[in-house]
């Protein structure tokens, strides 16, 4: 089951390590529940090159989950 982050106490208890783009503190990568969140939210909102920095973060951290591996 994914941590609940809907509030902002229980993201600020969050390293910025948990974070596709720390310095704002956007889209968590804690799990794979919330790494595809964060690829759906970023590639609906989020600009190219946010969009590459999401995908470079899940990919350091998730290696397995590398788009290049897809069929």
């Amino acid at each position: 089951m994914s941590k609940d982050l809907s509030d902002a106490d229980s993201r600020d208890g969050l390293e910025d390590g948990s974070f596709a783009l720390p310095d704002e503190r956007k889209c968590p990568i804690l799990d794979v529940a919330h790494v595809r969140n964060a690829l759906a939210r970023v590639a609906q909102d989020g600009t190219a090159q946010e969009q590459k920095t999401v995908r470079a973060a899940v990919e350091k951290r998730y290696p397995s989950l590398k788009e290049s591996d897809k069929d």
